[in-house]
């Protein structure tokens, strides 16, 4: 389907400005402000300077929090933007009660809030190392939607299913036709691929982040066959008794 920029210089911006750059900006920035993510819930809370904040916005990481304080500002990060800050990219520490957490305990502390989440970030982090824009997609029915480069500049290409055929794993969406088939009509409807990532564990455990590196991702594009696009306007084909019919 390709990239649909918004508005007339979008695509030079984006290509003045990749957004492996904005994230290597964003990555040295934390490291020097030494930044801590405080748990609660199922998100990250991040306090951060105007500075940092720029940077997250920029990158597409959290969401903005209205608050009273007038020098800080906060963000909310998703389990997968903060354990990806803090375990692949090494930028970001994640504390509970004013208290340092490992990659391991933080780990557990994500599995035990979604029993799918070792999937999730699996998904999330491969995207994210392409250099894609990853955010939800429960507006749209998936997990995930990708995006070329930033929301303002370009719409999202890529609705993305996270799939797994490990045996006995939670998630057996797209098992049956009705769900494939309700997936595209709606992936169609709003102008998106869907993209399915198959994530295989090859026997592994999920008892720690270190068995990631053995995890593998498998992509798939489903979309709908579309016959008007195989068609030729206006063909005459002609019968063996000679009559003529429009198709």
């Amino acid at each position: 389907m390709g990239p649909r920029w918004k508005g007339k210089g979008s695509k030079a911006k984006a290509l003045a400005d990749p957004m492996s750059k904005i994230v290597l900006q964003l990555h040295s920035c934390l490291i020097q402000s030494n930044s801590e993510g405080l748990l609660c819930g199922c998100s990250v809370l991040l306090s951060v300077e105007a500075q940092q904040a720029d940077l997250l916005s920029r990158s597409c990481f959290g969401e903005t929090m209205v608050t009273v304080e007038k020098d800080k500002q906060w963000f909310e990060l998703s389990m997968e933007e903060a354990f990806y800050l803090c375990y692949a990219l090494k930028c970001l520490k994640i504390v509970e009660d004013q208290c340092p957490k490992s990659d391991d305990q933080i780990w557990q502390y994500m599995k035990s809030r979604s029993a799918l989440f070792p999937y999730l970030y699996k998904a999330y982090s491969h995207l994210r190392m392409k250099n894609w824009v990853v955010m939800s997609g429960i507006t749209y029915g998936a997990d995930f939607v990708a995006y070329r480069h930033h929301p303002e500049l370009v719409h999202s290409e890529y609705a993305v299913i996270v799939s797994s055929e490990e045996e006995g794993d939670a998630d057996k969406r797209l098992r049956v036709w009705s769900d494939i088939h309700c997936a595209t009509r709606l992936c169609g409807g709003v102008a998106k691929t869907l993209l399915v990532l198959d994530i295989s564990r090859n026997g592994h455990s999920v008892d720690s982040p270190s068995c990631l590196e053995s995890y593998t991702v498998k992509e798939r594009t489903i979309t709908r066959w579309n016959p008007e696009q195989c068609r030729e306007d206006h063909t005459i084909v002609e019968s063996e008794n000679g009559a003529k019919a429009g198709i």
